[in-house]
């Protein structure tokens, strides 16, 4: 059993696989410094000086009553909150994300079209057949004069 997973484990798409998912999250973690340290500051500069991140609706109050002047200060206080702010960054990480994969994809499929044309523009070599019967040919046109 141990070596069946041994075999499992050191084959070729896993440890792919594997590479893809690590770079993957690293990935993911720039383009979430992307969003919340570049993009979303200066859009929320242009919309008044609103933090993003620090968006939020008061469910509950928590032990010392609002109005919260930050989310961090409404967790401290035990706030139920909902944090629309937070999920609007990961609304606009996701969408990086997804342009990132959609133009890695297309990059990939443009190479294969690339790569098929190539390869149904090149004439196939003929067949040792193909070539024993075209010198049969020629030989029994010589031989009869047609040359």
């Amino acid at each position: 059993m141990l070596s069946g997973f041994k075999k499992f484990a050191m084959r070729g798409s896993l440890i792919d696989m594997a590479s893809g998912i690590i770079l993957g999250a690293a990935f993911g973690a720039i383009v979430k410094s992307l969003v919340d340290d570049v993009i979303m500051p200066p859009i929320g500069l242009a919309l008044g000086g609103v933090d993003f991140s620090n968006l939020f609706l008061v469910l509950k109050d928590g032990k010392v009553p609002g109005p919260y002047l930050s989310l961090a200060a409404a967790t401290d206080a035990g706030a139920v909150t909902v944090r629309y702010g937070v999920f609007l960054n990961f609304v606009v990480t996701f969408l990086i994300v997804a342009f990132a994969v959609y133009l890695l994809v297309s990059a990939i499929q443009r190479a294969k079209d690339r790569m098929m044309t190539k390869e149904e523009a090149a004439p196939t070599p003929p067949s040792p057949q193909e070539v024993l019967l075209t010198e049969i040919r020629d030989l029994l046109k010589a031989r009869s004069g047609q040359v």
